[in-house]
């Protein structure tokens, strides 16, 4: 048994680095620049921990990502001065223009000025009201009735009230936050029982609501999404956002980090492992890269294994620009700059987005990216590396695409930086790495959202039921309570009251005030 349980240790690295690995095009670091060691140690993507991806792992990836040098070309295939001839009529030019950068005069942040006295309640409830938490009510009840209706009388059950749906979510928050071993470890003897909270409602009571809840117990027969039991919640969650939140200009798009529990992935046998389940969706959002507020959310969901499926789609860019069009739909006409990894990178959906005011700025990759349109000369690698920092640029009408060198090539398009600004990129071991102005802007953006990511991924509610829709409605209340911890933030009420744990957690730092309401008053519960 002994053995056993070390085996499963000795894999959690691997695990840890195989499920980081699937977000690679989201983690612009000093490892991916070219560096290693103990310079990407500010990284917690790059650290050498178990728990985070190792630096040697990352670069030996991205010397995987890196083609190598170019193959002689076929016999008939055009000369140097025939594609540059192409390439020229197809509008792409070595001839650089400056241009100013996109305007933006909102002021990003709350829209709404929460007093000092504001709780963390108080927070969350500007995305889940109480008319949202008694629509829930609602809905259980009818599911329960229904049920019963059908598969007989339960005499155990009685219809849920406001405040016992509270106390239901507010326990789900507090042990998968917690990392309880099951949502059921407050009434158990163990290490994470908790007495106080298990006398405001009984373990079977519990398990009633948890047996029946429902967001919206039927299907109406005009509805044909598949995931109609939670759709309401989801537009009432995005209205919330969009209300009390205005983005700064710089966004990012990108699938967060949730897919795999660390403690988990840590703590599992082989035999649980392979019967973990895989998720049938897939979720993208848009977030603010100054305050990592999550402005929009996108699930696409696997509706079987056809050639529309996610199954299907997951690699190709057909995907990735529908997902980069709907994440974006509510952008349009304010100058927003996007940032995007090289799944979503192409110049076709560059060129739509920029007729709506929505300017991007993305990674490129060969064998990642849809690269229809793009000069080839700037696609292949020069015999001979060029010196680190150099680069080559070629610009279409206000598109740029940069081909940048720092111990190997790495190319960004993009039409929200003006191509003959230069920036730099500042290492620790080597000093500062002359770079163009969009390369140093993708950096600093991307590197704050991954670390951000690492951060509150820890404390996603890591509750994982057999049913899509409550997979994605607990994601969804995750994504809730960290907004809600942003916009705490940026109050007077955090300096007033100044709510800190020992954890830099997001989430359990908005949890630990919530939990302690629930200990103090049943009647008042709060999530």
């Amino acid at each position: 048994m002994a053995e056993g349980g070390g085996g499963a240790r000795r894999r959690a690295p691997a695990l840890l680095e195989a499920a980081r690995a699937r977000y690679e095009s989201l983690h612009i670091s000093d490892d991916v620049f070219g560096e290693s060691g103990p310079d990407s140690g500010g990284n917690p993507f790059y650290s050498t921990s178990a728990a985070s991806h190792s630096s040697s792992a990352a670069s030996s990836d991205d010397e995987r990502e890196r083609p190598g040098p170019p193959p002689p070309p076929p016999p008939g295939a055009p000369d140097a001065q025939e594609a540059e001839e192409d390439e020229a009529g197809a509008g792409w030019s070595a001839t650089l223009r400056d241009r100013p950068p996109p305007r933006f005069e909102d002021t990003g942040g709350p829209t709404r000025k929460m007093p000092p006295s504001a709780s963390a309640m108080d927070f969350f409830q500007l995305f889940v009201p109480d008319n949202v938490l008694k629509n829930m009510v609602v809905q259980t009840n009818m599911y329960a009735k229904k049920f019963q209706e059908r598969f007989g009388s339960d005499g155990a059950w009685a219809e849920v009230t406001l405040t016992e749906m509270k106390a239901f979510l507010g326990y789900m928050i507090s042990t998968s936050i917690s990392h309880c071993e099951s949502v059921l470890s407050i009434w158990s003897g163990g290490f994470y029982s908790n007495r106080s909270l298990a006398l405001v409602m009984s373990q079977a009571r519990f398990e009633k609501i948890l047996k029946y809840f429902h967001v919206v117990a039927f299907r109406s027969s005009q509805t044909t999404h598949g995931l109609y039991k939670v759709q309401p919640f989801l537009d009432s969650l995005q209205n919330g956002f969009d209300s009390a939140f205005r983005p700064s200009q710089t966004q990012v798009l990108h699938e967060p980090l949730i897919d795999e529990d660390p403690v988990f992935i840590a703590t599992c046998t082989e035999r649980e492992l392979r019967k973990r389940k895989k998720r049938k969706f897939s979720l993208w959002v848009r977030q603010c890269s100054s305050t990592g507020f999550i402005i929009q959310i996108y699930v696409h969901l696997k509706e079987g294994g056809g050639p529309d499926g996610l199954d299907a789609l997951k690699n190709k860019p057909q995907l990735h620009s529908m997902v980069a069009r709907s994440l974006c739909r509510n952008a349009a006409g304010k100058n927003y700059i996007i940032f995007t990894g090289p799944s979503i990178t192409s110049l076709t959906l560059f060129e739509e987005l920029e007729k709506q005011e929505i300017y991007c700025c993305g990674l490129l990759s060969p064998r990642k990216s849809d690269c229809t349109g793009l000069p080839p000369s700037m696609l292949s690698n020069p015999a001979t590396p060029p010196a680190r920092g150099q680069h080559r640029i070629k610009m279409k009408g206000n598109m740029s695409l940069i081909c940048w060198y720092n111990k190997g090539p790495f190319r960004f398009l993009t039409n929200a930086y003006s191509p003959v600004q230069q920036g730099v990129i500042i290492k620790r071991k080597t000093g500062e790495i002359p770079c163009p102005l969009a390369v140093e802007a993708f950096a600093a953006h991307l590197s704050y959202i991954c670390k951000y990511d690492d951060k509150y991924s820890k404390y996603f509610i890591s509750h994982k039921p057999n049913k899509t829709w409550q997979q994605v409605f607990w994601f969804a209340i995750s994504i809730a309570i960290n907004n809600a911890y942003i916009l705490y933030k940026m109050s007077d009420a955090y300096h007033v009251k100044r709510l800190h744990s020992i954890f830099t957690g997001s989430g359990l730092q908005l949890q630990k005030p919530l939990c302690s309401s629930l200990r103090s008053n049943a009647s008042s519960i709060q999530v």
